[in-house]
């Protein structure tokens, strides 16, 4: 029961190497993690303890610039949603946070395919800080996903190699030309 353990003083509940963070900035995770892979009827981001893997990723795998980036763009994160909304991203509705995060996603793409179109175009829509941040969010969350237990053995069946073999596999005939 994470929730316990998270005091009133604002101390985060997951306890990293080197990322120093708030327990705010560890609820903006939480939730961004939430808004990208809600529960439906299979468990969401919260539910599998995606966002604890997101922290413990970026803490143990990325490099000190990657980790200083990550700091950097939660802040620039959390300052566009208070200018866009008026307060934090954590008192956000489900819908505003899923519409900042599609407003992400649209500014991302329309930049892809600018530097596409354009080697020469450095310019990108928005702060490449907060792109960069939920990048490395998005990818961290997706990639917990689909690696999760639930994933592996609810949604995909994994078979470990070689896998079974079916001697009786049917071959398509093909005409020579």
């Amino acid at each position: 029961m994470p929730s316990c353990l998270n005091d009133e003083k604002g101390k985060p509940v997951v306890e990293l190497k080197t990322l120093k963070i708030s327990a705010n900035q560890e609820n903006l995770v939480t939730n961004l993690t939430e808004t990208i892979l809600p529960k439906t009827t299979t468990p969401g981001a919260k539910d599998l303890g995606i966002n604890l893997f997101v922290f413990k990723m970026i803490d143990d795998c990325a490099n000190k610039e990657q980790q200083e980036a990550f700091i950097a763009g939660l802040k620039e994160f959390d300052d566009a949603v208070s200018k866009q909304y008026g307060h934090s991203f954590n008192e956000c509705s489900v819908q505003e946070r899923t519409a900042f995060v599609n407003a992400l996603e649209k500014q991302g793409k329309d930049a892809r395919a600018g530097m596409a179109k354009n080697n020469d175009d450095k310019k990108g829509n928005g702060d490449p800080k907060l792109h960069t941040f939920y990048q490395m969010v998005k990818g961290q969350t997706v990639f917990g996903y689909t690696t999760s237990q639930y994933f592996m053995t609810k949604q995909i069946v994994y078979e470990l190699v070689p896998g079974r073999y079916n001697a009786m596999f049917p071959v398509k005939k093909t005409v020579a030309v």
